[in-house]
């Protein structure tokens, strides 16, 4: 057990999907996986391991920004040992290009702060995600024949963020998505060792304002999972 995850010791998989909601992660742990057990609801945040395919995976909550991914990705890898950690969430779409139910998959993660923003002090690190989990998300997409982007996304610290000024040249340099996690995550992936990616599915849009309904997202967001869990057993 750690500080934030009650799981007793072989209870989390090597392989974790991380949406940020933890209501989400029960949907997709009842959904996708056989026989998912409850190994952990510390603070309301909820993770499941069962098994997808024969493989043991592990469907566990992060939270919303990245001191709160921070926190669980640290302790995961730390102390249950997680080799492979893949988010899975929504995305605000910063191209026009990149319509709402696409799926972005995040090569990269630019942004203003992170909690692992002092250790590198003056350096602008440049967190990226892992080449090979990369590669088989997106072959995953296409052998699906689902719509996916990949490319250079946003990590912000703020939701409600009043930068248009950055927001214009972020579109103008191609980044394209908005997301609160992936930078944090693939700069602690980086730092231990571990495989990192994010599959993201497009809720919404900043330059169009178009949303993606709440009926609908269920069916979108299942499509994400199931591109994570290829990637992550290709």
């Amino acid at each position: 057990m750690s500080i934030h995850i009650g799981a007793n010791p072989g209870e989390i998989a090597d392989t974790v999907l991380l949406p940020g909601d933890p209501r989400r992660a029960k949907w997709a742990a009842e959904s996708f996986l056989d026989s998912p057990k409850l190994v952990n609801e510390v603070r309301g945040m909820l993770g499941y391991t069962g098994t997808w395919n024969g493989h043991k995976v592990t469907i566990h909550g992060s939270g919303m920004g990245m001191p709160s991914l921070s926190i669980y990705v640290n302790e995961l890898i730390r102390d249950y040992g997680v080799k492979t950690l893949i988010r899975i969430g929504s995305t605000g779409a910063m191209q026009v290009a990149v319509k709402v139910r696409d799926v972005v998959i995040a090569m990269t993660a630019s942004t203003i702060s992170t909690p692992s923003s002092t250790i590198f002090q003056e350096l602008h690190y440049a967190p990226c995600a892992d080449w090979p989990l990369l590669r088989a998300a997106v072959q995953a997409t296409e052998t699906k024949g689902l719509s996916a982007h990949v490319g250079g996304i946003y990590s912000s610290d703020t939701f409600y963020d009043e930068r248009p000024d950055l927001n214009e040249q972020m579109t103008r340099h191609g980044i394209l998505a908005v997301e609160m996690e992936t930078a944090e995550l693939y700069t602690l992936a980086a730092r231990h060792g571990a495989r990192a990616l994010s599959v993201l599915t497009v809720s919404d849009h900043l330059i169009t304002g178009e949303a993606l309904p709440a009926e609908d997202r269920e069916k979108s967001f299942g499509d994400m999972v199931l591109i994570a869990l290829e990637a992550a057993f290709a």
